[in-house]
């Protein structure tokens, strides 16, 4: 099958090529990038400093989706909402991974997953997305006498806060205790807040150096503290399991899907 990635040259984007041009079963369609980027016009498996692909990077992404199996976004929300209609329009299956969302473009690819598959989660690690999966169920077997705290911590260049990782992570506890995720969440505590709020789901956020990610959710009781957490050493995670969703997506009927469709969880 054929893959494309837009937004090629970024960090996410250097590490989605090289998983589809290491995996077996698979041929990089095409990439682009934005007007003016320095990749524009050049060999994409030479721009990563690999052996030539014959896959010029180029700005034409409507194509890219028209010669694509699938294409993987990982970019910035305004660019995936756009994207979302070149997907509904090819009839091309997308996997994206943007976060960040508005409630606004949330549903703008709702709107287009009516017409093609797309497979949308804040994080693609086969074992992040297990941890959602325990955070439910943790969750769902302690009480609100046990109060929730999520910490993360992502690199110093990392625009949106919480992280999406974060959130997902906060929806699966929400899910969990059979909440509103948005009726209890606190983002942050500055000052004389008072004291904790029974039910509430807490995040505090870092930011700092090259760090990956680094997700722990914390069911702190009284006379006991459960942990989970989830570290990334390496983005090749993210972009090994996109490729994954590529291949699960591609063909499929339109609709939303999620990472526990595409690992059957």
């Amino acid at each position: 099958m054929k893959i494309g990635i837009v937004g090629c040259a970024g960090r996410m984007g250097r590490m989605l090529v090289g998983a589809v041009l290491d995996t077996d079963g698979v041929d990089l369609a095409g990439a682009t990038e934005r007007a003016g980027s320095d990749a524009v016009g050049r060999d994409v498996g030479e721009f990563l400093g690999r052996r030539q692909t014959g896959r010029v990077i180029d700005t034409d992404t409507l194509r890219l989706f028209e010669v694509s199996d699938a294409v993987i976004d990982f970019t910035t929300p305004a660019a995936s909402v756009e994207h979302a209609g070149f997907a509904a329009e090819a009839r091309t299956a997308l996997v994206l991974g943007t976060t960040g969302l508005s409630p606004e473009d949330e549903a703008a690819i709702r709107d287009a997953a009516a017409r093609t598959a797309i497979v949308c989660a804040p994080n693609f690690s086969v074992g992040v997305n297990l941890l959602m999966l325990l955070a439910e169920q943790a969750a769902a077997v302690l009480d609100d006498s046990y109060d929730i705290e999520i910490v993360e911590m992502h690199h110093r260049h990392k625009v949106d806060s919480p992280s999406g990782t974060a959130l997902g992570l906060g929806r699966a506890c929400a899910r969990g205790r059979k909440v509103a995720l948005d009726e209890v969440w606190c983002k942050a505590r500055d000052g004389q807040v008072g004291a904790r709020p029974r039910g509430e789901i807490g995040f505090a956020t870092l930011r700092g150096g090259d760090v990956v990610g680094d997700h722990t959710i914390v069911f702190a009781g009284d006379g006991e503290r459960i942990e989970l957490s989830h570290r990334a050493s390496s983005r090749a995670v993210f972009a090994s399991g996109a490729v994954r969703a590529a291949r699960w997506a591609a063909g499929r009927p339109p609709g939303m899907y999620s990472m526990r469709d595409v690992l059957g969880m």
